[in-house]
């Protein structure tokens, strides 16, 4: 069946689903023209995914619910053709690339969808590696998908959904597990296939500061459909027309934003966007703009800062950091009308109740300074400054060691070391993080040191460590969220086992079974099922991976109380911005050596091994570390703007 090109390439009137546990989506009303780009968000568990499922109709003809209205895709009915009878038309990369896989070699998985649309086998080879290419994963090429590292599948995944030049393309967070160059390769794909093919896009995606990159919001597609809690449509909206209270509102539900946009919701600029991304420069001091190359693409960003003036990130700095007494301003991005909003007691006080006064914020001063109106901002009264120590353990505490570390894959003649010779402890009370490309071997060492992977050389020595899993799917046992996180503890850990069902936010789930949450839910059910037991050692694979803010903040909360009560934490991640908040060290992973066992600060400082490791910080975090004193600073900007932005969503 040929598709009509001159129809719109997606259409729903009153769509909606229900689960039957209740949760749901819509009703949705949308048209998607060929050659749009959409950017579907809202917090965890608002139906964006199941949106997405809807619109090639694995909801409700693979995954049950009950579906009322009509999707309609490049003219033809969802509900009528089926999901094999879109086949040619749409090109879908789920949240899970794992679970699509479908075949035990690169070449052949991305070939995969070609073959099934009967395609010229003289024109495979060539659309596989221009598919490869374009997603970034032409090194992949004659791997085993076994071998794959999350990330790395998420490039093929792509590769295999653009490479028979879909109409319409669903992306449901692509870029959840990836390094910055797999993020500017799913940007450039995407731009190119727009550009060649005039396909339509629809991405799901949390990570808008990492895939907006420095051009700031408008790098990123130009409508957004924003889904509330409750799974229906709250905007739909152009991004340069974006309010300042509907940023706020986003803000609130716990939506990231792109640096720019962030801004603008923390300081409360009057108006529409009218000016585009925040200059890339406006945050640096000028002695680092002049170390900056003179040509190319980002000369007038470069250009714009000269004199001895001080940088708007040291005034970010001076006035949210620390005042005379040594203590933070959390909420000095705020305006004063948010204060009287705050409720005067309950489990937020810390974040809620510090708002007041009726100064500028240094963030309005930081907009004004570039040329755009702004409303009056508050100052604050000061918090204590935050504790970025590690919390020292017993002389005798045990320690968990890797000795000389290290990992062989893929079958004689072809195995590639994926570990080499690593050397490292980990100690209790302390938050560690552990970087690298993808590919560099941080889930395969996570799995050794938690005793799941055999290495081919070297030892772990220490007790036994809980490891929260990349996919949480791989460590579910059990029928309803309570069980899972009962498993394995006794009869009398009932009160401990619902404290953890609150503070992760699934209380109102805990009867509902595991496999049928949201990503973010699943993740946030994971980390509840390992921290409520009394691991020495805490692992965590990605435990940011699909998360909004709110979870995501509450998340790295939870890993620093388990150090701050003696248990030694480590955590994987992309997510540089959560290192730099919330890890005491780090160890820095690249081609499976351990490159460097240093500091969330000495990193951003050191240029050379961010480009060693393959690691580039967004510009909040460059600006920072070219101003800040020392860790403290640097800690006390990056939570105070993650307080400021759970009290939106208190004061909302």
């Amino acid at each position: 069946m040929s598709a009509d090109v001159t129809t719109a390439v997606v259409e729903t009137t009153a769509l909606e689903a229900v689960y039957g546990t209740g949760d749901g989506v819509g009703p949705v009303d949308l048209r998607i023209e060929p050659g749009q780009s959409v950017l579907v968000l809202g917090p965890s568990g608002s139906g964006k995914s199941t949106l997405l499922r809807m619109l090639h109709g694995a909801v409700p003809l693979a995954v049950h619910a009950q579906v009322d209205g009509e999707v309609r895709v490049a003219g033809r009915s969802v509900a009528g053709t089926g999901i094999a009878g879109l086949a040619d038309v749409v090109g879908v990369v789920g949240q899970d690339p794992e679970s699509g896989v479908c075949l035990p070699d690169v070449l052949d998985e991305v070939a995969f969808p070609l073959e099934n649309l009967a395609v010229d086998p003289a024109l495979i080879g060539p659309a596989v590696r221009t598919a490869l290419d374009r997603a970034g994963a032409s090194g992949l090429a004659g791997r085993a998908t076994a071998e794959l590292s999350g990330g790395e599948l998420q490039r093929v995944a792509l590769a295999a959904a653009i490479a028979p030049s879909p109409r319409l393309l669903l992306l449901d967070e692509p870029t959840s597990m990836l390094d910055a160059d797999g993020i500017d390769a799913v940007r450039h794909a995407l731009d190119v296939v727009r550009r060649e093919t005039g396909a339509a896009c629809v991405l799901v995606e949390h990570r808008l500061d990492e895939l907006a990159g420095d051009a700031g919001a408008a790098a990123l597609p130009d409508r957004w459909i924003v889904l509330g809690k409750d799974g229906r449509v709250r905007h739909d909206v152009a991004v340069d027309a974006l309010t300042v209270p509907v940023l706020r509102e986003l803000v609130g539900e716990g939506c990231w934003l792109p640096l720019d946009l962030e801004l603008r919701a923390l300081l409360g600029e009057g108006g529409a966007l009218s000016g585009g991304a925040l200059p890339q420069g406006a945050l640096l001091p000028s002695d680092y703009a002049r170390k900056q190359p003179r040509s190319g693409p980002n000369d007038e960003v470069e250009a714009h800062i000269a004199g001895g003036d001080e940088s708007l990130a040291a005034r970010l700095l001076r006035e949210l950091g620390r005042g005379d007494g040594g203590a933070w301003s959390r909420g000095a991005l705020l305006p004063s009308r948010y204060a009287r909003k705050q409720p005067d007691s309950g489990p937020n006080d810390g974040v809620e109740t510090h708002i007041a006064g009726a100064g500028e914020s240094l963030a309005a001063r930081m907009l004004r300074e570039l040329g755009r109106d702004v409303a009056p901002a508050s100052d604050v009264a000061p918090v204590p400054a935050p504790d970025v120590a590690p919390h020292p353990a017993p002389s005798d505490a045990p320690t968990l060691r890797a000795n000389a570390l290290a990992v062989a894959r893929g079958p004689r003649g072809r195995r590639r070391e994926v570990l080499r010779g690593v050397d490292l402890e980990l100690r209790p009370g302390t938050t560690t993080a552990l970087v690298g490309a993808n590919g560099s071997g941080k889930s395969t060492l996570l799995a050794c040191l938690a005793g799941l992977d055999r290495p081919a050389a070297g030892s772990v020595e220490g007790p036994r460590a809980g490891l929260v899993f990349q996919n949480p799917e791989h460590q579910f046992t059990a029928t309803t969220v309570r069980q899972e996180v009962a498993h394995g503890l006794p009869p009398d850990a009932a009160p401990r086992v619902e404290q953890a069902l609150a503070r992760f936010g699934l209380t109102r789930l805990a009867d509902h079974n595991p496999y049928r949450l949201s990503g973010g839910q699943k993740r946030r059910l994971s980390l509840a099922a390992m921290l409520v037991h009394e691991h020495p050692f805490l692992l965590a694979d990605e435990p940011g991976f699909g998360l909004d803010r709110h979870a995501s903040v509450g998340v790295l909360r939870a890993l620093r109380d388990a150090a701050a009560a003696g248990r030694g934490v480590l955590f994987s991640s992309h997510d540089l911005r959560a290192v730099a908040g919330y890890a005491d060290r780090v160890l820095v992973l690249a081609d499976g050596t351990l490159l460097a066992d240093t500091t969330p600060l000495d990193l951003l400082r050191d240029e050379a091994l961010l480009a060693s490791a393959g690691l580039r910080p967004p510009a909040l975090l460059r600006a920072l570390a070219c101003e800040v004193r020392d860790a403290q600073d640097l800690v006390g900007v990056l939570r105070a703007m993650d307080d400021t932005a759970l009290a939106l969503g208190v004061a909302a």
